[in-house]
């Protein structure tokens, strides 16, 4: 009997001792003195997301104060079940979850919206806006509302119902968190000069904020509209002059480099592929008549392509119209100016061993009177008549030179036997005394 009282003792004893450091262990996770301030900016695509809810298991783990999305989005451009979940686990976490939509021009709009929504408590800086709502229907939230689909500025939004407080900083965000009582004192009270009381955050609370590593900052850019189109045009851009200049080089590391990101961002971002498609057609025609060297109706039919494409390329997201004119003037420039005059740089040296063209014969396509196209070995080319005769469409040319990707020609009969050794021949010397009259 001893013994058995002896031993129910003892397990009285361990599993008090057990409860205590639990207890104790509970109490100082309470205590934790930590405030995590996550930056949400951008669309919500799949970097962001997984992002935010790594912060929010961490704030758990750490038993943290309370965790604050700093949020300055558009919407979401990520699969409607992935920004749901997210909502869910904002709805679910155990540490207070706080939304400000600041600094004070930011926005929450669409699925952003609904991460305010699902906060504990929600604030917004002076001139941020919230709303459009519509552009995220949650399965679990109540019908779109006309108050909801429309955006609303500060104090505006806080009288609709769509925020709870006002708050020009983050601090003050802070602050009003302690008033409603979702997190334990965090603030100091100072009195000023003039006799005011000032509170603030205390010392001995620690704020850290967080942001995406710049690898995923990266991704996280590109997957942005703009960014997306522009690096798609750039690579199409780079990989159409990496062609015609022959071999594989800095033109064309740098257009795949840009179409690789370009992929990323436009596999991400919701696009109308047959837009996609009318992008890419465009460059094959600009290639068309970059080979003949006359801009014709393949040049004409690649800007049509090139502006529709970039207008109705995104379905769900808009770019703005800088960007869309910055990205197709520039193109155009390049592609129409800018291409063909590297490439006469780069076939105006005898690195590429065209010479053996001199001399050969070509057909003329068209009339030249002084240019026009000739055909030579079943390729169309730009060419120019040399001489004040003009050739006419059907007659043979002889090439005497090359510039860039226009021939120089002349007609076959009447023009020198070899240009080439022609323009070898030094000048003849003029002998004065000869040219004198006789006396």
């Amino acid at each position: 009997m001893f013994r058995l009282g002896a031993v129910f003792l003892t397990i009285c004893s361990t599993a008090f001792v057990f409860c205590s450091s639990a207890a104790s262990a509970h109490t100082g996770h309470e205590h934790s003195r930590e405030i995590q301030i996550v930056e949400v900016s951008g669309l919500l695509d799949p970097i962001e997301i997984d992002y935010i809810n790594l912060q929010l298991d961490n704030a758990q783990r750490n038993w943290a104060l309370a965790i604050v999305l700093q949020i300055n989005s558009p919407g979401g451009a990520a699969d409607q079940q992935l920004i749901q979940d997210l909502i869910e686990n904002i709805e679910g976490s155990l540490v207070p979850v706080g939304a400000w939509i600041g600094q004070s021009g930011a926005s929450a709009k669409g699925a952003a919206a609904y991460l305010v929504n699902a906060a504990d408590y929600s604030g917004i800086a002076p001139g941020s806006r919230i709303g459009n709502f519509e552009d995220f229907e949650k399965s679990a939230a109540p019908g779109i509302t006309e108050i909801k689909n429309t955006l609303r500025r500060g104090e505006e939004a806080v009288t609709a119902g769509l925020i709870d407080v006002m708050a020009p900083t983050l601090g003050e965000f802070l602050l009003a968190m302690e008033d409603v009582g979702l997190i334990e004192k965090i603030s100091t009270e100072l009195e000023r000069a003039d006799g005011l009381i000032q509170r603030s955050v205390a010392d001995d609370v620690r704020v850290t904020f967080n942001k995406l590593s710049l690898v995923d900052q990266l991704f996280h850019t590109v997957a942005s509209p703009a960014v997306a189109y522009l690096l798609l045009l750039v690579g199409m851009s780079m990989l159409l002059l990496d062609f015609f200049t022959g071999g594989i080089g800095v033109a064309g590391g740098v257009g795949c480099g840009s179409l690789l990101l370009a992929c990323y961002g436009l596999g991400v971002l919701d696009i109308r592929i047959w837009a996609l498609v009318a992008l890419i057609v465009a460059m094959f025609g600009f290639a068309i008549d970059l080979q003949t060297g006359v801009p014709r109706f393949w040049t004409v039919f690649g800007v049509g392509c090139l502006i529709i494409g970039s207008l109705q390329l995104f379905a769900t997201h808009s770019v703005s119209w800088l960007t869309l004119v910055g990205g197709i003037g520039l193109t155009l420039a390049f592609v129409l100016s800018g291409m063909p005059a590297l490439i006469r740089t780069r076939y105006g040296t005898s690195t590429l061993g065209r010479e053996w063209m001199i001399g050969q014969m070509a057909s003329a396509s068209t009339d030249l009177a002084p240019e026009g196209i000739v055909v030579f070995e079943q390729a169309q080319w730009r060419a120019r008549v040399n001489r004040l005769t003009p050739i006419k469409a059907g007659e043979s040319a002889r090439i005497v030179g090359l510039e860039g990707l226009v021939l120089e020609v002349e007609p076959e009969e009447g023009g020198a036997v070899d240009y080439r050794e022609m323009r070898q021949q030094p000048s003849p010397e003029v002998d004065v005394s000869d040219q004198q009259p006789s006396q």
